[in-house]
């Protein structure tokens, strides 16, 4: 585990929708965690409603894993599958990054969960009238506009969609 003046933050990758619970209970077990969390309107049948909701789900930040007991603590927590790293273990998250999504979570900046994506990935369109399609990624337009191929009877469409309205495959 690498200690670096600039490297304190490390990645706990969760069991879905278990980021709560872990953050909970790394935190009776004295280890400072950061779950980003963003406001979203959650769409019910029959209402809409203001949810908070994890920025990366399925993920949570410690900081600073003492030594080797702490790291062994983290991993035995319920819900916890792994921390992100190689071989060598854990590996570390600039304290800017980090840094970064809190201004930007405290500046209450209209934030949008967008998955990350790149040209020639498949994805399925989760929202609108194409809901369900599924397609490859060709072209990324601007900040938030992408193209995506649909195939539909062995020919492709272009369409421009939000990426916000895509998940990948």
């Amino acid at each position: 585990m690498t200690q670096n003046s600039h490297f304190h933050w490390y990645a706990v990758y969760t069991r879905s929708c278990h980021e709560d619970k872990v953050d909970r209970l790394l935190k009776t077990k004295s280890i400072h965690t950061f779950l980003p969390r963003i406001e979203v309107w959650s769409k019910r049948k029959d209402r809409k409603k203001k949810i908070h909701k994890a920025l990366f789900p399925g993920y949570l930040f410690v900081n600073e894993i003492g030594d080797r007991n702490q790291y062994l603590e983290i991993l035995k927590t319920p819900g916890v599958v792994r921390m992100l790293g190689d071989k060598n273990g854990p590996m570390s998250i600039p304290d800017t990054q980090i840094e970064s999504i809190k201004k930007i979570l405290e500046s209450r900046t209209a934030s949008t969960i967008f998955p990350y994506l790149r040209k020639g990935q498949k994805v399925r369109v989760t929202n609108g009238p194409l809901q369900g399609c599924e397609g490859i990624i060709l072209d990324l337009k601007k900040r938030d506009r992408l193209i995506v191929s649909i195939d539909l009877l062995q020919r492709a469409v272009s369409v421009e969609l939000n990426g916000a309205d895509v998940e990948w495959l």
